[in-house]
């Protein structure tokens, strides 16, 4: 049934096909005529298409164009603003700045002392080293130091030869108002000899202005600031040069002056360097009087390794003042010319024990004591555990000269209140300080020190002095 109806359809289908597949000639003109119009109409649609991908492609170049020339000014204004930063850096390049603090509490536990048995003092520092220029391949540097503080530190009525147990006591002597001054202001020309800034292995160095002349000579390793090592003046420099006045400096430690210095540096710690200097002394050392009759020094400074075993380094100096102070200093007493020779070693003997020692001698003037002899150590606390500690041990032999005991029994330079003195001197004074410093942090460190000094003045009735201080360091 469902066959005969199948052939049925198809029979149809195929009687009425050439009915469709002839259509008349106007149908085919009218389906034409719509086909062509169709044709134009996409004809001018593409046109328009192109037209349009034109514009956005023109479009799209300057926008391209316009975001290349912005990233480009941006660049630019970015590379200047790099090179103004890269000026800057060259600006800074070299500047290297200082500041600390050291506050002392002590206390006199025995010896007759002028006023309070207790005195706490502070002193603070601004350092700062600036760019010098440049000639040739000789390059400068400008340091400036800048100072202030209060307090004057213990005083004994029978003061000794290492006259002050307190190095770091400062204060103007106009006020006690914390002032600052300008304590040194110098500048320092390095000129190679035998090659480039960089590889050269001698140097001639050129220093001159307001200077502290102990930053230059008579230095140790282990016994040269009291901020941070030993308090007493005798340790700290050759107590001929400072306890008894030989440097001839102003009342703050400095003096105008110049230096000049040849060194060779070795490769192993085995370089040398001579050096000679001359500063105003007197009342040149305070702007004054002119440079008539300077302190001037020189000295001969070599660094060693013995069997390639630890550092040290030995100094050796002489020197001349024109503007010294006798001990009879009476105000019309005038100056006289003091001279005299020292030496200061310092010696690693471990990684944590290092040995020191200083030796001065006077060869000319009326000074209290012609010789002085020190030596000491510095043990580092690793040792037990702390390798930023420090335990520092010294001891001092100061030798009354044959000329002061001979006058200061009688000796009454300013006629006033009979002898100036008025003891009979002998032997030696001696003198011992033990410190530890503790290391709390790296901007901070605490000091306990103990200090004995016997027969203060080379005075056998004097009492002992016992001083007892603990002194704060912080800086960075």
């Amino acid at each position: 049934m469902k066959f005969s109806k199948t052939v049925v359809s198809v029979a149809l289908a195929f009687s009425a096909w050439p009915a469709l597949a002839a259509p008349n000639n106007d149908t085919l003109r009218a389906e034409l005529s719509q086909l062509v119009q169709r044709l134009n109409q996409l004809e001018a649609a593409n046109q328009r298409l192109q037209a349009r991908l034109t514009e956005v492609e023109e479009e799209e170049k300057e926008e391209k164009e316009e975001a290349m020339a912005s990233r480009l000014e941006d660049m630019e204004i970015e590379l200047l603003s790099l090179r103004k930063q890269a000026r800057a850096i060259e600006t800074v390049e070299g500047i290297s700045a200082g500041a600390a603090m050291t506050m002392l509490a002590q206390d006199a536990l025995t010896g007759e002392t002028n006023e309070s048995d207790s005195q706490l003092n502070y002193r603070a520092d601004i350092s700062v080293t600036l760019p010098g220029g440049e000639i040739g391949d000789a390059e400068g540097h400008l340091f400036a130091q800048f100072r202030l503080g209060q307090g004057e530190g213990l005083s004994f009525t029978r003061p000794g030869f290492s006259s002050t147990p307190s190095s770091t006591a400062f204060q103007l002597t106009e006020g006690e108002d914390a002032a600052a001054i300008l304590a040194q202001a110098w500048y320092q020309l390095d000129v190679p000899l035998n090659g480039t800034r960089e590889d050269a292995s001698q140097h001639l160095e050129i220093n001159f202005g307001k200077i502290d002349s102990f930053v230059f000579f008579d230095q140790n390793t282990v016994a040269d600031d009291e901020s941070s090592r030993f308090l007493n003046n005798a340790f700290v420099h050759n107590p001929l040069l400072d306890s008894s006045g030989a440097a001839g400096v102003d009342a703050y430690g400095f003096s105008p002056g110049a230096r000049l210095a040849y060194h060779v540096d070795g490769t192993a710690g085995d370089g040398w360097r001579v050096s000679l200097g001359a500063f105003g002394a007197g009342e040149g050392a305070s702007f004054k009087d002119s440079f008539s009759q300077p302190f001037v020094i020189g000295q001969l400074e070599s660094g060693h390794q013995y069997l390639n075993g630890p550092a040290g380094t030995v100094c050796v100096y002489a020197w001349t003042n024109g503007s010294a102070t006798p001990y009879a200093n009476a105000a019309d007493s005038g100056t006289e010319r003091q001279s005299g020779w020292g030496l200061s070693v310092d010696q690693q003997v471990t990684e944590t024990l290092t040995l020191f020692a200083r030796y001065g001698h006077a060869t000319q003037g009326k000074v209290r004591f012609n010789r002085a002899a020190t030596a000491g150590m510095e043990l580092n606390g690793a040792a037990w555990g702390r390798e930023k500690d420090r335990l520092g041990l010294a001891g001092d032999w100061l030798s009354a000269s044959n000329g002061f005991q001979a006058d200061a029994p009688t000796l009454d330079a300013d006629s006033v209140d009979g002898p100036d003195f008025g003891y009979a001197p002998s032997g030696p004074e001696l003198l011992a300080e033990l410190y530890y410093a503790w290391h709390v942090n790296d901007h901070l460190e605490l000091t306990p020190d103990l200090q004995w000094i016997a027969r203060p003045g080379a005075n056998g009735a004097a009492k002992d002095i016992t001083v007892l201080g603990l002194r704060a360091t912080m800086g960075f």
